[in-house]
């Protein structure tokens, strides 16, 4: 058992975290400005409310709990929900402030939450990847405050990692598009529309790129990710997602319409695969995601490649378990309403 210390823990990502590490027999010391009800904080976890921003907090509060790791996932979460300034600002001056407080304080183990929108999909000036799926070989293309903070707390902790060698362990995580438990079962997602909807109009989900990933999955993750990083090298970074994407057509024959100029780069995007790999966290961690679309959503989504599979008398869509993975933008129609992911 370890102690955890998450910062942003009242978040949508922050609450499954802290849930899925107590319930993995972690203590955790969940760091939000916001505390959530005590009755809804798991067995085995306890919350500060604290400003992190406040000179001197992240370090008091690090060094009172004496945690065995640190993971850091407070920031303002959704790019152009406050001027960029403020945006940029809060972000990469929360990272800085945890990660230099961990270090100072010498924890073994510090993860920080970056995002792929560190890539620039959804750039106005257009935006098109050497190849698919993405990786985190993908040249970063940050085009607005929020991609641009997170690609600066991936550096942050890429730099101390240089500073330090390996006496400190640490590595940056980009979770995909975060679905927590209660949206399976019909609760709004961060953009406001729902799972269910989100399926049923490709364009809700094509600006994120059909990427989206559980939250208890970034937990377990996260669980692997601290276990393992003693002996993987300094400073990684890794895309967490699910093994399959956010459409019930293939990816192939969706970019073609959202994000022009795709087609020639989605022959290796077959089946259900999604666009961004996980292969480096399944490869240096063993780490798989266990939750899909298919098999969480409350009722099952009767969508075409669903609808195809019951007509030929073959197992219901929530327990498909058969994901093609293996493999290793203005991205909207004109006149549609652009989502940022």
């Amino acid at each position: 058992m370890s102690r955890i210390f998450v910062t942003g823990g009242s978040g949508r990502l922050g609450r499954s975290v802290v849930a899925g590490l107590a319930e993995a027999g972690h203590k955790v010391i969940s760091v939000d400005r916001d505390a959530i009800p005590a009755e809804h904080l798991p067995a085995g976890a306890e919350q500060y409310a604290a400003d992190l921003l406040a000179p001197g907090e992240a370090e008091r509060l690090i060094r009172e709990t004496a945690p065995d790791a640190v993971i850091h996932l407070a920031a303002i979460a959704v790019p152009f929900s406050a001027p960029e300034d403020v945006i940029f600002s809060t972000n990469t001056r929360l990272a800085f402030a945890v990660v230099s407080a961990a270090t100072e304080a010498g924890v073994p183990k510090i993860v920080t939450a970056s995002s792929p929108t560190a890539l620039g999909y959804g750039s106005p000036a257009g935006w098109l990847p050497p190849s698919f799926p993405l990786d985190e070989t993908t040249p970063p293309k940050p085009w607005n405050a929020y991609a641009l903070s997170k690609v600066i707390a991936e550096q942050t902790v890429q730099m101390f990692a240089s500073a330090q060698g390996n006496k400190i362990k640490y590595a940056a995580f980009r979770p995909c598009y975060v679905i927590s438990p209660e949206e399976w079962e019909g609760a709004l997602t961060q953009q406001g529309h729902t799972v269910r909807e989100r399926l049923q109009d490709p364009a809700l989900s094509a600006p994120a790129l059909f990427n989206y990933v559980d939250a208890r999955d970034v937990a377990d993750f996260l669980d692997v990710l601290l276990e393992k990083m003693d002996s993987i090298p300094n400073g990684e970074v890794f895309f967490v997602g699910a093994k399959d994407a956010l459409a019930a057509a293939p990816l192939a024959e969706l970019f073609p319409q959202f994000l022009p100029g795709s087609g020639p780069l989605t022959a290796r995007l077959t089946g259900t695969s999604p666009a961004f790999s996980i292969n480096k966290a399944r490869e240096l961690l063993g780490w798989e995601p266990k939750r899909s679309w298919r098999t969480e959503l409350t009722p099952p989504f009767e969508g075409p490649d669903t609808a195809a599979d019951q007509a030929a008398g073959n197992t219901a869509p929530s327990e498909q378990a058969a994901l093609n993975d293996e493999t290793h933008a203005g991205l909207v129609p004109a006149g549609a309403t652009k989502e940022t992911p």
